[in-house]
């Protein structure tokens, strides 16, 4: 059976690398992790999100709002 590579990673690898992670850190504390990483990458994306409806306002606006401030 063929595999997609991940990363240009095979299964194999990718196996490894989650049995070295389980040694590092324990089965209990991973779950904690990988919330913690959800909720950054969360984050990030509404930061995104933000950023680009700023620039759109300000694209919209003609920069108005920056002269504005001034």
């Amino acid at each position: 059976m063929y595999l997609p590579l991940v990363f240009g990673l095979g299964f194999w690898e990718i196996a490894i690398i989650v049995f070295i992670i389980v040694l590092l850190f324990g089965a209990k504390k991973i779950p904690e992790l990988m919330g913690g990483l959800g909720k950054g990458i969360k984050s990030f994306k509404e930061g995104i999100k933000s950023e680009d409806s700023d620039s759109r306002k300000e694209i919209t606006s003609g920069g108005k709002e920056k002269d504005e401030e001034r």
